[in-house]
């Protein structure tokens, strides 16, 4: 057994300059080559998520200009659509006094003719009435035959 604890103990004489060389290694390695990794790595996530929050607040403000934009535009909207109804309705109430002042104009075209025309009416009814007597003598003479004369015989209507 003493020959067995020897061969361990120079086995870890033997693995003591190799795990010095490896710690050595390691410390050189973790100094120079893993910690500039993981100081880049970690800038760069903080890059990445510093660009992540600054896309984040460009949408949310372009998605605010976009919400401004389209209430600007619902109330451009509006006032036209107002305009719009204004114009309508003027030119519905010009248009109105327009039939008004026809309808007055035309009534009172109408009012002179019926004056002018029962004015006629009336001349035509005198002029009749002066010619009734003249009238009746003419159509007695054409329908009636003429009297007999005194020493003519008449003929009687059988």
């Amino acid at each position: 057994m003493t020959d067995l604890v020897r061969q361990i103990g120079e086995l870890f004489l033997r693995a003591v300059p190799v795990a010095l060389l490896v710690l050595i290694f390691y410390f050189i390695l973790r100094s120079v080559f893993f910690q500039p990794l993981l100081k880049v790595m970690a800038e760069r996530a903080a890059r990445t998520l510093g660009a992540q929050k600054a896309a984040e607040a460009a949408q949310a403000a372009a998605a605010e200009k976009v919400k401004q934009y389209e209430e600007a535009l619902k109330q451009a909207r509006a006032r036209v659509y107002a305009e719009q109804e204004a114009d309508r309705k003027k030119l519905l109430d010009e248009r109105a006094g327009f039939l008004k002042e026809a309808r007055g104009k035309a009534t009172g075209e109408v009012n002179v003719a019926k004056e002018r025309v029962a004015g006629e009416l009336a001349a035509a009814k005198k002029e009749i009435e002066a010619s009734v007597a003249e009238l009746a003598v003419e159509i007695a003479k054409r329908v009636l035959p003429a009297p007999p004369a005194p020493g003519n015989p008449a003929r009687e209507a059988r």
